[in-house]
């Protein structure tokens, strides 16, 4: 979350360049190429990629199914092919995505209408939007009543009383600036603090500020809603207002498709076993060690899990930094600017661990349109070669 605010966390703790040197080691994988053609970037990912399975230290999401219980051509129903596709949507909603925000609500409509019109047998869908911390707000209520110790002689929160008083001061500052939150006041509607959980009404800077109704009754759309595009675009446009001091996409991705989760009740209904999974995030972060707890093998593990073992029924798309490629288009992100993206060598060894069912672009790129027309293709023949589950 660059920009004002990281510069002032970094004046405060003298932030050095180096801060995600504990990454875990990337897996090089064949293929990793960027190509450039005018304004748009796309991207191909190699199939030779491998989840990492290291101990980082850090608390596990790593979600362990038995193989014995794996789908096979013979355990499925009588007709191939999918007619149902849940996909959903984890958008990096801190301080510097409000651009890229913009270029996916502006390149949602062609997509869903060229997913309509290729998969012309699969038309039940259901959508939903993830962001990626638990509140939006979930920093600032700290700042509401600083301890005492934190405050100077006029009464002034001082950061510099140690580590409880500098979270308190200053991860708090933005929220005084914020519009949306007013203390003792302003409280998370349900499940709205709930990682994991669909975005049905977007808070704070940037947001659409909106209850965007969904014709479901439910946290996420499907085919009965009379405006899709609409729609998407309330919720996807989630706001640059995450004060949390990590996003954690992945993190949020596992929560929402593991059963006994938190996030389960909330979303619940939007996971069918008869249907194939399109996951796809945007963020212009590398999620490194630190922010979302597991490995990139416990990610995947826990797609194939939600999906009873079939990894065959999932997509994974990826939007992020390209700068550490040949040929990438992304300049590096600052504390002082919101342009650019951090490179994301975590988040493309996720991608790269589906072989041929994952598949990334640039983060930077002037539209996402072509990212997204290629990527038809790619849940196209996914969905033709489904095998639903008996039953």
């Amino acid at each position: 979350m660059p920009g004002l605010w990281g510069a002032l966390v970094c004046g405060a703790t003298s932030c050095g360049g180096a801060s995600r040197g504990d990454m875990d080691p990337v897996v090089q994988t064949t293929n990793d190429m960027v190509t450039s053609s005018g304004d748009s970037t796309s991207a191909s990912t190699g199939v030779g990629g491998t989840a990492d399975g290291s101990d980082d230290g850090v608390t596990k999401l790593d979600v362990q199914f038995e193989t014995d219980g794996m789908m096979t051509a013979g355990d499925g129903g009588d007709q191939d092919g999918c007619d149902k596709v849940d996909f959903l949507f984890i958008i990096d909603n801190s301080g510097s995505m409000g651009d890229e925000q913009s270029n996916l609500i502006s390149s949602f409509p062609l997509f869903i209408d060229t997913i309509q019109t290729t998969l012309d047998e699969a038309q039940d869908y259901h959508i939903m939007v993830l962001d990626v911390d638990a509140w939006v707000y979930e920093s600032c209520a700290l700042a509401c009543d600083p301890p005492p110790e934190c405050l100077g002689p006029m009464g002034e929160c001082n950061p510099f009383g140690g580590l409880v008083c500098f979270e308190a001061c200053t991860f708090g500052l933005p929220c005084a600036f914020d519009g949306g939150f007013q203390c003792g006041v302003t409280t998370p509607m349900e499940c709205e603090d709930v990682l994991g959980a669909g975005v049905t009404y977007p808070r704070g800077q940037g947001s659409s500020n909106m209850d965007c109704g969904f014709s479901s009754g439910a946290r996420y759309m499907d085919a009965s809603e009379p405006d899709l595009s609409a729609a998407f675009g309330c919720a996807a446009q989630v706001g640059v207002s995450s004060y949390a001091p990590t996003e954690r996409p992945m993190e949020a991705m596992v929560q929402a498709v593991t059963g006994g989760t938190p996030a389960e009740p909330c979303n619940e209904g939007f996971l069918r076993d008869d249907a194939i999974l399109v996951v796809t995030f945007i963020t212009d972060e590398d999620d490194g060690v630190g922010d979302s707890a597991g490995t990139a093998a416990g990610w995947r593990q826990a797609l194939i899990a939600a999906k009873n073992g079939d990894e065959n029924a999932i997509v994974v798309l990826g939007l992020f930094g390209d700068n550490d490629l040949p040929g990438g288009i992304c300049q590096d992100l600052t504390d002082m600017s919101s342009d650019g993206a951090e490179a994301a060598p975590r988040l493309r060894q996720f991608v790269d661990s589906f072989g041929d069912k994952g598949f990334f672009g640039s983060v930077c790129a002037a539209s996402y349109d072509p990212f997204f027309q290629e990527a038809v293709a790619l849940i196209d023949t996914t969905c033709d070669e489904f095998i639903p589950p008996a039953g």
